[in-house]
């Protein structure tokens, strides 16, 4: 059993889909340096654009503008609705469902798997070893 009463095997479960959520989180944060990439990318594109028509160059010019500027990354999307999509339809659903688990079996407890580690690998009476702040 756990220090919240749990056993070990609830504990290491509910541990897994919590990091699970953890890599979710991660390539949420990817998705969103995505999003950011893209957008500056367009931006230059217009820099670029821009340069190429003052340099007498209107025909390239006028086909990055037409083409290729403000294009969609995905059919239908920008960046930014692919975030939003993903936001509201897994990252949001992946998210109640961890912390439903965590309220329905470990009393809402947060990386209990984590806790009971530091306590078994702290020392004891050691300064920057304490249980909690």
């Amino acid at each position: 059993m756990s220090d919240n009463g749990e056993d070990n095997g609830t504990v290491d479960a509910v541990g897994k889909v919590t990091e699970a959520l953890e890599f979710v989180e991660r390539a949420r944060g990817h998705l969103y340096s995505f999003h950011q990439l893209i957008g500056h990318a367009d931006l230059l594109l217009g820099d670029a654009s821009d340069a190429l028509r003052d340099a007498g160059h209107v025909d390239a010019a006028e086909r990055i503008e037409t083409e290729l500027i403000g294009h969609n990354v995905i059919e239908g999307r920008w960046t930014f609705q692919v975030v939003e999509e993903f936001d509201d339809t897994y990252w949001s659903l992946f998210r109640d469902h961890e912390r439903r688990l965590r309220e329905e079996l470990t009393d809402g407890a947060r990386h209990l798997h984590e806790a009971r580690l530091k306590e078994k690998r702290r020392t004891h009476g050691r300064k920057g070893h304490e249980a909690a702040p």
